[in-house]
């Protein structure tokens, strides 16, 4: 049975990055499914969907052709065959996602297309809903998170190495906002696991956080 690890967390908590390093430490593959949403989203944007229209957003999901392709460079993501991988990180885009993200039915077409993708091969998944919903017999379950300005400290960070104006008080309003968003949802709402392991990686440095989760691993594994 292929290997596959769950890992969880608020927006902001750094579990792309930490979990593309950890999936290549352990020789097995990525999936970021917050990548996957963030496709729909930005779909419903382009395409003027009312982030309202619950009928709406479920047809267009389903009607998407959603793709992943993990590259030694990391995940890219494919919307109908267009590589959406640069244009899904913006501020407006995540607001998107949070929304079209409490869908029920663009959360069930997800959910499908994850557990087919997870039982096909060895597998980190990172999301909002993995250890709960999409894999809740992982054998290995991570909640990643970390102080809120904390977050939003990276977050900032993040924004001006790519040369975009923000402000950090209104990086940290929209990402309590968005806290508020995924944890409050009617449908699968952002949670820890019962048998999660809580990583706090407040005070700690990247590397720290990364052999953090990798001994995690090695604890569940072994016990296997």
């Amino acid at each position: 049975m292929p290997l596959t690890i769950a890992m969880d967390g608020p927006v902001g908590a750094g579990k792309s990055t930490i979990a593309d390093v950890v999936a290549r430490r352990l020789g097995i593959l990525h999936l970021d499914t917050g990548a996957m949403y963030r496709a729909v989203g930005l779909s419903a944007l382009r395409r003027g969907v009312r982030m309202d229209d619950e009928a709406a957003l479920t047809a267009l999901c389903e009607a998407l052709r959603v793709t992943v392709a993990c590259t030694p460079e990391g995940q890219h993501t494919f919307v109908d065959g267009e590589d959406v991988t640069g244009l899904i990180r913006t501020e407006e885009v995540s607001m998107a996602t949070s929304t079209v993200s409490k869908v029920p039915g663009v959360r069930a077409a997800m959910v499908r297309l994850q557990r087919q993708l997870a039982a096909e091969t060895p597998m980190l998944l990172d999301g909002r809903d993995i250890g709960t919903r999409v894999l809740p017999d992982a054998p290995v379950k991570i909640y990643l998170t970390a102080d809120a300005r904390e977050r939003a400290r990276r977050r900032y960070e993040q924004l001006r190495e790519k040369g975009a104006e923000a402000d950090f008080e209104q990086v940290l309003a929209d990402l309590r906002r968005r806290d508020e968003q995924d944890m409050n949802r009617a449908v699968d709402p952002l949670r820890p696991a019962e048998d999660a392991v809580i990583v706090d990686t407040t005070g700690l440095t990247f590397e720290e956080s990364v052999e953090k989760i990798l001994s995690v691993v090695k604890e569940r594994t072994e016990h296997e």
